[in-house]
């Protein structure tokens, strides 16, 4: 077998293998996957996860993404109602969500589903609500419970 002959074999070959790995990854089986796949997993029930609002969501409109939630300062001030946390998988694809400050919403990048604060559904094509999850301050501690 010649060089030239080898090597473009090899690239076919290659070819090959990287379009089987892109249809596996853009299967749809799974639950919903934040970073835009569907293989991930929501939390367990009784999960829970803290954060020192002294060095962490000292704005209004900053958020943390942990354990499939994002959790949002929407207020001034450390009262559990100046904060809010939902799941970050959109219920259309499992796409990360984001929130926009200025609109007051949680946006999905990929198709435009919009959700209000609570998580409640606004605009699809994502045809339900993200799920809440109770949050709870005590003193400078943030503490989500799913």
């Amino acid at each position: 077998m010649e060089r030239d002959e080898f090597l473009s074999k090899l690239g076919i070959g290659a070819l090959a293998a990287c379009m089987g790995c892109s249809l596996i990854a853009c299967s749809k089986s799974g639950d919903a996957n934040p970073s835009g796949g569907n293989n991930t997993t929501t939390p367990p029930v009784g999960t829970t996860f803290s954060i020192d609002l002294n060095s962490t969501l000292t704005s209004v409109g900053d958020s943390k993404v942990s354990n499939g939630i994002i959790l949002v300062r929407i207020a001034a001030g450390n009262a559990a109602s100046s904060f809010t946390a939902v799941q970050v998988a959109c219920t259309h694809e499992g796409t990360a969500i984001n929130y926009n400050n200025n609109q007051g919403l949680f946006i999905c990048p990929l198709h435009g589903s919009e959700f209000s604060k609570s998580g409640a559904l606004i605009q699809g094509p994502a045809t339900t609500s993200l799920k809440q999850y109770t949050v709870a301050v005590t003193g400078s501690t943030l503490t989500v419970t799913v």
